[in-house]
């Protein structure tokens, strides 16, 4: 049989940075955001290990076994005791490079499809594990909804969130690695004392009451500097967002994908039309959050 799983992506609506630890990680308090944007994961048995993509981008996605979703299904097998002999399809519609967890959301969608096709019966902490130990961003990606990420990011709690908040995502021409992102930030905080960090209290009563404004007021990126160092031409896709009404224009996670928060569903249309027609982006969608985390869609004989 095959097993088909769909997985979001999402943005950053609070990265809060620390100083570079021993281990060349920063600590982190990263609010995630699951948005309606998604992967797919199709899991096949085969007679040994395959990686296939289709989407837009997909010739940027390697089909080796560096792919997440391929790591993931050798840690899969490797913790039961099995072969990793599957053939993984991803259909991609999440951006590459974007900053919007693409790869970790494929790495979660694998990891959940093989669990389904051979039945492991593995606890949803154990899935966890394995999802914290093949990346950052990959545990949210399981989990979906909203979330606080501690420690690496890896750490989730669970966050209420009272309503839908309208977004639009403009990609960019092209796109950044996120460990360069990373040390940018540490060669920009040279010398600077920089604070531990905290998620804000302000805007986590935002999503919890729903509210667009208030999240407006409280958003925030410490990698954004970075990104805006190595990639300067975001200042003005960020700047068209925001002469477009955007209620807050902001670089998605590591980027280079900006995300600007509409009102509502008529002022995300006009946002991203202006994006659209800026001559300032490759492409523009619209989403909105919080979306669920992988979910199985379908399974057939």
């Amino acid at each position: 049989m095959s097993v088909t799983v769909r997985v979001p992506a999402k943005v950053n609506v609070q990265l809060a940075v620390g100083a570079a630890r021993a281990d060349g990680f920063h600590d982190l308090a990263n609010v995630f955001l699951a948005v309606g944007l998604y992967d797919e994961v199709t899991v096949t048995p085969a007679d040994g290990l395959r990686v296939t993509c289709e989407g837009p981008d997909a010739g940027q996605v390697p089909l080796d076994r560096t792919n997440l979703a391929a790591r993931a299904a050798i840690a899969l097998a490797e913790r039961y005791g099995r072969t990793p002999d599957v053939h993984l399809h991803i259909a991609k519609d999440i951006p590459v490079a974007g900053g919007m967890a693409g790869g970790s959301a494929d790495g979660a969608g694998a990891l959940l499809a093989c669990d389904a096709l051979w039945g492991t019966g593995a606890t949803r902490d154990e899935l966890l594990e394995i999802c914290a130990e093949l990346g950052s961003d990959v545990p949210f990606s399981l989990v979906g909804g909203a979330a606080l990420g501690t420690g690496r990011g890896e750490k989730l709690t669970a966050l209420e969130v009272g309503g839908t908040f309208h977004w639009v995502f403009a990609m960019a021409e092209r796109g950044l690695s996120t460990p360069s992102v990373f040390r940018e930030f540490d060669r920009l905080a040279q010398g600077l004392d920089i604070p531990e960090p905290v998620a804000s209290r302000h805007l986590l009563d935002a999503l919890a009451e729903g509210d667009p404004d208030a999240l407006a007021a409280t958003v925030s990126n410490d990698l954004q500097p970075a990104a805006l160092s190595l990639f300067p031409e975001l200042a003005d896709t960020l700047a068209a967002g925001h002469a477009a009404g955007a209620l807050a224009t902001l670089v998605s996670g590591s980027g280079p994908t900006t995300a600007f928060l509409a009102r509502d569903t008529a002022a995300a249309a006009k946002i991203a039309e202006a994006l659209r027609t800026s001559g300032t982006c490759r492409s523009v969608r619209v989403a909105t959050g919080p979306a669920p985390g992988a979910t199985v869609v379908g399974d057939r004989p």
